[in-house]
């Protein structure tokens, strides 16, 4: 077994640090380590436990006095130490410490037991929409429409009938949890599960509101503005602030998280920043350079092509390419494969000017070796 750690290393902080000096320590660790933000991670897991281990200890006075005095052999009842007798948990509330430290990361509950009677963050809502290419290079605004979840304005979101109210959950006395004590092999440990009666509310509503059906919501469709920023991506998602489901017992509404989905563009494609396409030269522009059109998402423009231009030649169009997502001011580059365009169905006047030019030019290279005589372009 791995040699335990100090419970004040493991945190992070000086031995005499106070009380909220270690709950700030823990709520950091919990954060980073917690299971639920590291599925599957078992380093993460391990992190998360050792952290609420030290947590356990140092932030109950006696036990931390104990510690202080004896170390690891205070807690372990063979006197050998380092086991798991350090943490026993006995009659340890794990909502005290889970309810509290977490609230604020999972909008008021966790799978390890927060109040589900509290104030609750709604759930996000996800949508796709669909942009050509030039609105995700140079941004732009879309329409959707959803259906949303309102608190119903007839019962302002109790779930009860006009005149009554709800009331006392008998079972868990309006907590919304049902806590349970067991042994385990830490002790004895309370768990806190969602009250099966109420579902959490607290509350039981006898005679439902008829317009939300006790829900406490209505729905309805909503048209919601989308601001597509300049150099978006495939794939890449805008979050709308609270434009999700209403939140419960009081809590914030969730966001609306939009999927971007750009169409492929007949001519350009995109790698980050940066525009890749092909433009189509003549031979003779190849041969004795010329201006040239070249497409770009800003336009047409020319281009001046160097004397002796091979095929597959890359020039770079500067400031042509897609605004950073973090500074629109900032433009990637296009980058244009020069492609000589080979004729087909030459008419009998082009053939025999090609001749003569092949005969000027003393035939084209030969590229077999071996001192064999060059071949005459239309051999």
């Amino acid at each position: 077994m791995a040699e335990k750690r100090d419970y004040y290393e493991v945190l992070g902080v000086d031995k005499n640090a106070d009380d909220e000096t270690l709950k700030r320590a823990y709520r950091k660790l919990a954060k980073k380590y917690h299971p639920d933000m590291n599925p599957g991670d078992k380093n993460a897991e391990e992190k998360f436990k050792e952290a609420t281990e030290a947590y356990g200890i140092l932030s109950d006075p006696d036990k931390r006095r104990q510690y202080d005095q004896f170390g690891f052999a205070a807690f372990d009842q063979t006197g050998g130490g380092g086991g798991f007798g350090g943490f026993d948990f006995n009659n340890m509330n794990m909502n005290d410490i889970f309810g509290d430290i977490f609230g604020d990361i999972f909008g008021g509950g966790s799978r390890y037991g927060g109040n589900s009677s509290g104030p609750q963050r709604g759930a996000s809502l996800r949508a796709l929409i669909h942009i050509t290419f030039e609105e995700a290079v140079f941004g732009c605004t879309k329409e959707i429409e959803l259906t949303l979840k309102d608190v119903c304005t007839s019962c302002g979101g109790s779930g009860a009938k006009a005149g009554t109210s709800p009331e006392t959950c008998p079972n868990c006395h309006g907590s919304g949890q049902i806590r349970h004590t067991q042994q385990s092999i830490f002790g004895m440990v309370q768990n806190i599960e969602t009250c099966p009666n109420c579902q959490g509310t607290g509350k039981i509503i006898k005679e439902k509101c008829p317009s939300c059906h006790g829900s406490g919501y209505t729905s309805s469709k909503k048209r919601i503005q989308v601001t597509v920023p300049a150099g978006i991506d495939d794939g890449q998602s805008i979050r709308i602030r609270d434009k999700g489901e209403p939140g419960r017992n009081g809590g914030p509404r969730g966001d609306l998280l939009v999927q971007v989905q750009v169409e492929q563009h007949p001519i350009f494609q995109r790698d980050g920043v940066n525009i890749f396409s092909t433009a189509p030269i003549t031979f003779a522009q190849a041969a004795l350079g010329g201006d040239i059109r070249i497409s770009t998402v800003d336009g047409d423009v020319v281009y001046t092509v160097k004397p002796g231009t091979q095929t597959n030649t890359r020039i770079r169009l500067k400031g042509k390419g897609v605004p950073s997502l973090h500074n629109r001011n900032v433009r990637g580059d296009q980058y244009v494969t020069l492609v000589i365009q080979t004729p087909t169905n030459l008419s009998k006047e082009a053939k025999e000017a090609l001749k003569q030019f092949d005969e000027a030019c003393g035939g084209h290279t030969d590229t077999n070796g071996g001192g064999k005589k060059k071949k005459k372009f239309w051999e």
